[in-house]
């Protein structure tokens, strides 16, 4: 059974920076797609970034392209979302996810395992 992880999470102010991270267990995860998701109140769940276990490629989401950074460190299992220059739209509950086939998706359902997620909150 595969587990997720995240943690990191927090209040931070406009223009800070937090690191989260999922960490990963239950199953090898070298031919996987590792995401992470958000959901702010009252709103659907949308896609942030994604990450290929086996190669590193990366994706992400218009509203985060060149402030967040996402990355794997493989002897750890564990994935991270660097958040830098954050906004007070960034304020969600973010969710880690892992889909059990490589590939580059973008929604929900492309994911087959979730995490609990992890309040972040961004004052202005």
């Amino acid at each position: 059974q595969v587990q997720l992880v995240e943690s990191g999470g927090g209040l931070v102010q406009a223009g800070g920076s937090l690191r989260l991270s999922c960490a990963a267990s239950g199953r090898a995860f070298s031919n996987y797609a590792m995401g992470w998701f958000r959901q702010a109140s009252g709103k659907d769940r949308e896609f942030v970034s994604v990450i290929n276990w086996s190669n590193g490629y990366t994706y992400y989401s218009d509203a985060v392209k060149g402030r967040f950074t996402i990355s794997r460190d493989n002897a750890k299992n564990t994935v991270y979302l660097q958040m830098s220059t954050l906004k007070p739209e960034d304020t969600a509950v973010y969710y880690c996810a892992a889909a059990i086939t490589r590939g580059i998706r973008t929604t929900t359902k492309g994911f087959d395992y979730w995490g609990q997620g992890t309040q972040v909150t961004v004052s202005s």
